[in-house]
């Protein structure tokens, strides 16, 4: 579809029965960064959209366009294109804060809402479990040069999409848990691309004073809130979610991580609990 400032806005349809739209995370990733979702086009018509600057959709004029209430306005326009009443929307890791925005705008629009592996803020128990996570790694031939591209990320060091994909190859090791095979996740992100403004600026425009409270308290639709047991964004971050929401339901998928779609041992749970909420 082409947006109000002349955008191609893409998705993808795979899938039947009723619509559910799927928000990526990254930022900057592309639909592809979720692979098939085999499960959940079993029973719903998955519309994967590309957000902003990813896969086939055009990178707004403005670099600088990035922001959640920008993102939240490309689902406003998928909607209203489709000529929904309301929507079902399964946002996932930054695409839950995107899921958040729009929903918190436009609460008479959501249908049923699945807030995946996501916060509404970045707060120190985050920032702690993330770090625990990268020092269990400690004394691996690979942690000094993967922490030292964490920190490149992070500091915005790159320029590129190409630069930035790089640090993620090198970090790889160091974001999941010492043992779990990354290769899932990194093909995935591979496969997505990656939008190096996007990343950019949400690092240094963005996560520092988010805070999408105020947005989950305008949400009275039933929302979901999922998350794998070991998943940094889980544990008082899942909680603090639900608390907010005037209607929520918590799942945490047992061994999980961040990723439970890409997880070949927890896929399966992870979908069946996302369709047995939509389907109530």
């Amino acid at each position: 579809m082409r947006t109000d400032d002349g955008r191609t806005l893409s998705w993808r349809e795979t899938g039947s029965g009723p619509p559910l739209l799927c928000h990526p995370g990254g930022p900057g990733a592309s639909a592809r960064y979720f692979g098939p979702l085999a499960e959940l086009a079993e029973a719903r018509t998955l519309l994967l959209l590309d957000p902003r600057g990813t896969g086939g959709s055009d990178r707004p004029a403005n670099p600088a366009a990035y922001d959640l209430e920008d993102y939240a306005a490309d689902i406003e326009a998928v909607r209203a294109d489709a000529g929904l009443e309301t929507l079902d929307v399964l946002g996932h890791s930054h695409g839950g804060f995107v899921a958040t925005a729009w929903a918190g705008t436009h609460p008479d629009r959501v249908g049923r809402l699945v807030l995946a592996a996501t916060a509404p803020r970045f707060t120190d128990a985050i920032r702690a479990r993330r770090q625990e996570r990268v020092a269990a790694h400690h004394g691996q031939p690979y942690f000094a040069d993967a922490v030292a591209a964490l920190q490149a990320q992070q500091a915005g060091a790159y320029a590129t999409d190409a630069e930035l994909l790089a640090l993620y190859r090198r970090a790889g090791p160091v974001l999941v848990a010492p043992g779990d095979d990354i290769a899932p996740v990194a093909e995935a992100f591979e496969a997505s691309g990656i939008n190096a403004d996007a990343m950019k600026h949400f690092n240094e425009r963005v996560a520092a004073g988010m805070d999408l409270r105020g947005h989950l308290a305008r949400i009275g639709a039933p929302t979901l809130v999922i998350f794998g047991a070991r998943d940094p964004f889980g544990g008082p971050t899942g909680e603090e979610i639900a608390a907010a929401l005037p209607n929520p339901t918590v799942v945490t998928v047992p061994g999980a991580d961040h990723f439970p779609f890409l997880e070949p041992a927890h896929r399966a749970p992870w979908a069946r609990a996302v369709l047995d909420f939509l389907a109530h």
